[in-house]
Protein backbone atom coordinates (compact mmCIF):
# COMPACT_ATOMS: atom_id res chain seq x y z
CA UNK A 1 0.00 0.00 0.00
CA UNK A 2 -0.95 2.91 -0.53
CA UNK A 3 -3.56 2.04 -2.72
CA UNK A 4 -5.47 4.84 -4.82
CA UNK A 5 -8.62 4.11 -6.73
CA UNK A 6 -10.59 6.77 -8.96
CA UNK A 7 -14.08 6.70 -10.03
CA UNK A 8 -15.31 8.93 -12.38
CA UNK A 9 -17.72 9.60 -14.92
CA UNK A 10 -16.79 8.44 -18.26
CA UNK A 11 -17.35 11.95 -19.48
CA UNK A 12 -14.14 12.95 -17.57
CA UNK A 13 -11.92 10.67 -19.99
CA UNK A 14 -12.56 13.32 -22.88
CA UNK A 15 -11.95 16.38 -20.69
CA UNK A 16 -9.18 15.60 -18.80
CA UNK A 17 -5.86 13.44 -18.66
CA UNK A 18 -6.72 10.90 -16.77
CA UNK A 19 -3.50 9.08 -17.45
CA UNK A 20 -1.48 12.11 -16.63
CA UNK A 21 -3.68 12.87 -13.00
CA UNK A 22 -3.03 9.18 -11.84
CA UNK A 23 0.83 9.43 -12.47
CA UNK A 24 1.24 12.89 -10.67
CA UNK A 25 -0.96 11.34 -8.13
CA UNK A 26 1.76 8.37 -7.87
CA UNK A 27 4.43 10.48 -8.03
CA UNK A 28 3.29 12.37 -4.88
CA UNK A 29 2.73 9.60 -3.17
CA UNK A 30 5.90 8.63 -3.52
CA UNK A 31 7.60 11.54 -2.46
CA UNK A 32 5.73 12.38 1.02
CA UNK A 33 8.11 12.18 3.91
CA UNK A 34 7.50 12.13 7.73
CA UNK A 35 9.49 14.75 10.00
CA UNK A 36 12.24 12.61 9.79
CA UNK A 37 12.07 12.99 6.34
CA UNK A 38 11.97 9.45 5.91
CA UNK A 39 9.52 8.44 3.00
CA UNK A 40 6.16 7.64 4.49
CA UNK A 41 5.22 4.84 1.56
CA UNK A 42 7.03 2.01 0.21
CA UNK A 43 7.67 2.92 -3.67
CA UNK A 44 6.94 -0.75 -4.36
CA UNK A 45 3.21 -0.59 -2.68
CA UNK A 46 1.93 2.20 -4.83
CA UNK A 47 -1.17 1.63 -6.71
CA UNK A 48 -2.81 4.53 -8.42
CA UNK A 49 -5.44 3.16 -10.68
CA UNK A 50 -9.03 4.42 -12.45
CA UNK A 51 -12.39 3.31 -13.04
CA UNK A 52 -14.11 5.33 -15.77
CA UNK A 53 -18.51 5.20 -14.87
CA UNK A 54 -19.79 3.62 -17.95
CA UNK A 55 -23.42 4.45 -16.29
CA UNK A 56 -23.80 6.30 -13.31
CA UNK A 57 -26.72 8.78 -11.62
CA UNK A 58 -25.43 12.25 -10.06
CA UNK A 59 -27.01 14.47 -8.73
CA UNK A 60 -30.99 15.29 -9.70
CA UNK A 61 -30.03 13.90 -13.39
CA UNK A 62 -31.30 17.13 -15.00
CA UNK A 63 -28.05 18.77 -16.38
CA UNK A 64 -24.33 17.78 -17.88
CA UNK A 65 -23.10 16.83 -14.34
CA UNK A 66 -19.80 14.77 -13.87
CA UNK A 67 -18.22 13.43 -10.82
CA UNK A 68 -14.59 12.13 -9.44
CA UNK A 69 -14.12 10.11 -6.44
CA UNK A 70 -10.72 9.25 -5.30
CA UNK A 71 -10.42 6.50 -2.22
CA UNK A 72 -7.07 5.77 -0.66
CA UNK A 73 -6.19 2.83 1.56
CA UNK A 74 -3.22 3.12 3.56
CA UNK A 75 -1.82 0.52 6.18
CA UNK A 76 -2.52 1.50 10.18
CA UNK A 77 -0.19 3.58 12.62
CA UNK A 78 0.25 6.55 10.89
CA UNK A 79 0.18 9.94 12.75
CA UNK A 80 -2.66 11.89 11.75
CA UNK A 81 -0.13 14.92 10.71
CA UNK A 82 0.35 12.53 8.77
CA UNK A 83 -3.00 11.59 7.12
CA UNK A 84 -3.56 15.60 6.92
CA UNK A 85 -0.50 16.42 5.06
CA UNK A 86 -1.06 13.43 2.16
CA UNK A 87 -4.29 14.37 2.01
CA UNK A 88 -3.69 18.26 1.31
CA UNK A 89 -0.80 17.23 -0.81
CA UNK A 90 -3.08 15.14 -3.00
CA UNK A 91 -6.27 17.22 -2.74
CA UNK A 92 -3.99 20.32 -4.47
CA UNK A 93 -3.59 17.97 -7.21
CA UNK A 94 -6.88 17.51 -7.70
CA UNK A 95 -7.85 20.72 -7.68
CA UNK A 96 -4.97 21.76 -9.97
CA UNK A 97 -6.33 19.33 -12.22
CA UNK A 98 -10.49 19.30 -12.05
CA UNK A 99 -10.28 23.58 -11.82
CA UNK A 100 -10.53 24.58 -15.33
CA UNK A 101 -13.54 22.07 -15.76
CA UNK A 102 -15.19 23.23 -12.51
CA UNK A 103 -16.33 26.54 -14.57
CA UNK A 104 -17.46 24.88 -17.83
CA UNK A 105 -19.98 22.33 -15.65
CA UNK A 106 -20.86 21.17 -12.30
CA UNK A 107 -18.44 18.30 -11.00
CA UNK A 108 -18.06 17.10 -7.90
CA UNK A 109 -14.76 15.85 -6.49
CA UNK A 110 -14.18 13.71 -3.56
CA UNK A 111 -10.85 12.31 -1.80
CA UNK A 112 -11.15 10.16 1.51
CA UNK A 113 -8.44 8.60 2.80
CA UNK A 114 -9.03 5.02 4.97
CA UNK A 115 -6.14 2.90 6.86
CA UNK A 116 -6.69 -0.74 6.36
CA UNK A 117 -8.18 -1.92 9.48
CA UNK A 118 -10.25 -5.09 10.98
CA UNK A 119 -9.12 -7.49 7.19
CA UNK A 120 -10.39 -10.83 7.54
CA UNK A 121 -8.04 -11.98 4.93
CA UNK A 122 -5.01 -9.83 3.53
CA UNK A 123 -3.13 -12.16 0.50
CA UNK A 124 0.72 -10.08 -1.08
CA UNK A 125 2.80 -11.49 -3.61
CA UNK A 126 5.08 -8.85 -5.29
CA UNK A 127 8.34 -8.90 -7.20
CA UNK A 128 7.90 -4.62 -7.04
CA UNK A 129 9.02 -4.15 -3.37
CA UNK A 130 12.67 -6.04 -4.29
CA UNK A 131 13.19 -3.72 -7.35
CA UNK A 132 12.89 -0.78 -5.09
CA UNK A 133 14.91 -2.12 -2.25
CA UNK A 134 17.66 -2.90 -3.91
CA UNK A 135 18.84 1.27 -4.26
CA UNK A 136 22.23 2.21 -2.40
CA UNK A 137 22.06 1.89 1.23
CA UNK A 138 21.75 5.26 1.60
CA UNK A 139 18.32 5.66 0.02
CA UNK A 140 17.12 2.34 0.73
CA UNK A 141 16.42 3.39 4.82
CA UNK A 142 14.21 6.28 3.13
CA UNK A 143 12.02 4.18 1.09
CA UNK A 144 10.49 1.77 3.87
CA UNK A 145 8.27 3.80 6.10
CA UNK A 146 8.09 2.93 9.84
CA UNK A 147 7.37 -0.81 9.64
CA UNK A 148 4.61 -0.16 6.97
Amino acid sequence: MPHLVVLHSAELEQELDIAALLRNLADCLATQRDANGVLIFPTGGIRVFSYPATHSAIADGSGDYRFLYAHLRIGTGRAKEIHQAVGDALSALLNEAITPLLAQRPIGVTLQIDESTNQVFDFKASSLHPLFQQRSASDAHKDTPSGK
